[in-house]
């Protein structure tokens, strides 16, 4: 290996979920934000909590 391949090996370790933190952050540029899955979540949740508390009515 090169020294600039040691150098990328050496930085972009990878996280639990395959990437890199440098491809985290450059994808994380790309996506727009806010993250319509997150709100598409929050909105589950929040339905869900109002009709515990309306006894299923919601």
């Amino acid at each position: 290996m090169t020294g600039l391949e040691q150098r990328i090996v050496g930085v972009r370790l990878r996280g639990l979920d395959g990437m890199c933190t440098g491809c985290q952050a450059w994808w994380a540029r790309l996506v727009p934000y806010p993250c319509w899955q997150v709100e598409w979540a929050a909105g589950r949740q929040a339905r869900h909590l109002t009709a515990a508390v309306l006894g299923g009515r919601a």
